[in-house]
């Protein structure tokens, strides 16, 4: 079978390094992909969100399957314009991207189908949001309704903080996507990341991660789209998958359904499970996360390929064998530009990436924001690299990530020390 997998990050890398695993897979195309894809797909150099380029290359290749990566490309209408040519696609239509693509859309869906969530106003005039303060104590959270590169999301410590944020927000800080925003009560817990693949009608549990969104140790500096994950998640052990498929999963799927617009593909479920041991929904996303696709993808074993292709066909899931999980553990450290997430330079050389992947069994550096110039791998992005490992244990799965990490010259580059801290010594 000859795969096409639409995006060029680190959660492309692993999925595309995982299918090449397939007996069943002859060819994997990587539309645009980077350098640390070459030695498993064939890379060409259209963007994402060239949509147009994108259903020309699936025309002129006729993929088996086309698995869309990002979340653009998506609420683009990517996977309609691929099902217009015929064309199995694994992700979900631009209708049903909504539940990342819009806030306001995924918040009014989960009170529609009793999903447990945060209390939340949608807003576009700044009086009104202001006065819808008046029903939380602080911090606030405010989220810009549309796609805001996972940065449209203001954690304000201060009523003032919040009022600022509003009418910076509305005024367009965020361009469109902020033209609306969602005000939303502050929830107090563990987050955790949940992903489940449906057809539409069936959802199948895959697996859970935790990731570290904050840039620095401890939890602390700005948000970023990720600065490394593990899994499992002692969090969501098989109880709170349960649940999570029962409270949550399932209610989405058939509400979905319900309003006429099947979502099908992953989805994942950003949770926070809190001290009362109950899971709230954070947010929706409707593609696998990045760092956490690398964990996953590394530990799982068997064939996915047959349930993203049920996914894609319309096939009953249900018919399909599930997945096979590895009793192991996976770590992904991110290695990043210095300065991100705000300002950064391109074009430094990074060097000694084989002797990391040497440096023990089980390691991987999948490449994310990574290019090729005078034969030399450079830094073209924010979050550079996902150095990940499985062993026996998180512990031990965290000692082999910073090893291999240890092994890359790249002066230029930083990474967070405490990846996996929460589940060190519980797994």
């Amino acid at each position: 079978m000859k795969i096409l997998i639409v995006g060029g990050g680190g959660r492309e890398h692993a999925l595309a390094w995982r299918l090449n695993k397939s007996p069943k897979v002859t060819s994997i195309l990587c539309a645009p992909g980077n350098p640390g894809m070459a030695n498993v797909a064939r890379c060409i150099p259209i963007k994402a969100e060239d949509i147009d380029g994108q259903v020309r290359l699936a025309k002129d290749e006729r993929p088996h399957l086309v698995i869309i990566g990002p979340e653009v490309p998506l609420a683009m209408g990517l996977a309609d314009k691929l099902r217009m040519a015929d064309i199995p696609v694994f992700g979900p239509s631009k209708a049903a991207a909504q539940l990342e693509s819009s806030k306001g859309f995924s918040k009014d869906l989960m009170k529609a189908c009793g999903v447990p969530t945060a209390e939340y106003g949608r807003f576009t005039d700044a009086a009104e949001a202001k006065a819808f303060l008046d029903k939380f104590s602080a911090p606030y959270v405010l989220k810009a309704d549309g796609l805001a590169a996972g940065k449209g999301v203001v954690i304000a410590e201060t009523r003032e903080e919040a009022e600022s944020s509003i009418d910076d927000m509305l005024a367009g800080q965020f361009g469109e996507s902020s033209a609306e925003l969602v005000i939303e009560e502050f929830m107090h817990g563990e987050e955790a990341s949940f992903f489940a693949l449906t057809d539409g009608n069936t959802a199948v549990a895959l697996a859970g991660a935790q990731d570290h969104k904050r840039v620095g140790d401890g939890d602390t500096g700005v948000n970023t789209g990720g600065m490394g994950a593990y899994s499992p998640a002692p969090i969501l052990d098989a109880d709170m998958q349960e649940r999570v498929m029962t409270e949550i999963v399932n209610p989405t799927i058939k509400g979905m359904r319900d309003m006429g617009i099947p979502y099908t593909g992953v989805l994942y479920v950003g949770l926070m499970i809190g001290p009362d041991g109950n899971p709230r929904v954070v947010e929706y996303n409707c593609r696998f996360g990045d760092p956490e696709c690398q964990v996953i993808m590394a530990r799982l074993k068997g064939e996915i390929l047959p349930l993203m292709l049920a996914c894609a066909t319309g096939f009953d899931l249900a018919d399909c064998r599930r997945p096979e999980r590895f009793e192991d553990a996976a770590v992904c450290v991110v290695m990043a530009t210095n300065g991100y997430p705000a300002a950064y330079e391109k074009g430094s050389v990074i060097k000694r990436l084989d002797e990391a992947e040497a440096s023990a069994e089980g390691v991987v550096v999948f490449h994310a924001g990574t290019a090729e110039k005078n034969g030399e791998i450079v830094a073209a992005g924010g979050r550079v690299l996902g150095v990940t490992a499985l062993a026996d244990t998180i512990t031990d799965a965290i000692d082999k990530a910073y090893k291999a990490v240890d092994k890359v010259d790249w002066p230029e580059g930083f990474y967070r020390s405490d990846i996996g801290w929460r589940a060190k010594g519980r797994g």
